[in-house]
């Protein structure tokens, strides 16, 4: 067995992107503001949405799906009227950080995303958010050796952002990455940040490849990811040709 596709979440995984901050600010400002009048029948406060909360209940997730289950998490009533106004907010704060430049590629993933393309491995980014693609698109590749290139270029696929039926744990999104690869999904591994994105890779009967960032192996392995590095210059490229995820 050899691997005949590597799928790609965007955020957390190959940019550091500014998400968590737009969501955190984006509902700090409505607590303080337009909401401020039901904050006492809640839990949140200005310190309680940790990285933790980020990772546990939005990372990966559809917008909407994001802003409904934040909501829920903090106690917020009215939760379906309210998370539309919050999903808007965090959108226009989002797109105004990523065209202010206030992200950065993570460089072991990268390189990562290159060696796999190198190792005749065709490569699929699969983002539930709807900004991958500006994402993909601002990060240059003139440092690694691809002098002209961004990183969206590598990818021999990219769904990125669109709707599906149903969004992460679910495993659509992956499903349809290896649809586009041409390759049957046992074929596949997946490279994900977020404990709902390697449930969702593992639904799909997708190898998962879970990278803690923000010191979470454990919520990565609980979900029975193939294998958990905190870099991915830990993986051994050599062994995917071998259909296997093992570390250095």
């Amino acid at each position: 067995m050899t691997f005949r596709g590597a799928i790609f979440d965007v955020d957390g995984v190959l940019v550091d992107s500014p998400h968590e901050p737009a969501w955190r600010d984006s509902l700090r400002e409505l607590m303080e503001g337009d909401w401020s009048d039901i904050v006492g029948d809640t839990s949140w406060t200005p310190d309680g949405f940790t990285s933790q909360v980020y990772q546990q209940v939005l990372s990966g997730k559809p917008r909407m799906d994001g802003a409904r289950d934040a909501l829920e998490h903090f106690g917020v009533p009215d939760v379906e009227r309210r998370a539309k106004v919050y999903a808007d907010r965090k959108q226009a704060k989002v797109v105004a950080l990523i065209e202010a430049g206030k992200f950065k590629a993570y460089p072991d993933a990268v390189r990562f995303v290159l060696a796999v393309e190198a190792a005749g491995i065709p490569t699929a980014a699969a983002s539930s958010s709807k900004n991958a693609g500006m994402l993909l698109q601002r990060i240059e590749l003139d440092e690694f050796g691809r002098p002209g290139e961004v990183l969206l270029d590598v990818f021999d696929a990219d769904v990125s952002g669109r709707n599906f039926a149903h969004g992460k744990p679910a495993p659509d999104i992956f499903l349809a990455a290896a649809q586009e690869l041409g390759a049957a999904p046992a074929d596949c591994f997946v490279v994900e940040d977020a404990p709902n994105g390697i449930q969702a890779a593992k639904a799909g009967g997708m190898a998962g490849l879970g990278v803690a960032r923000a010191d979470d192996a454990d919520l990565l392995a609980d979900k029975h990811a193939d294998l958990v590095v905190t870099s991915l210059d830990q993986v051994v490229v050599a062994d995917l040709a071998k259909g296997r995820l093992t570390d250095s």
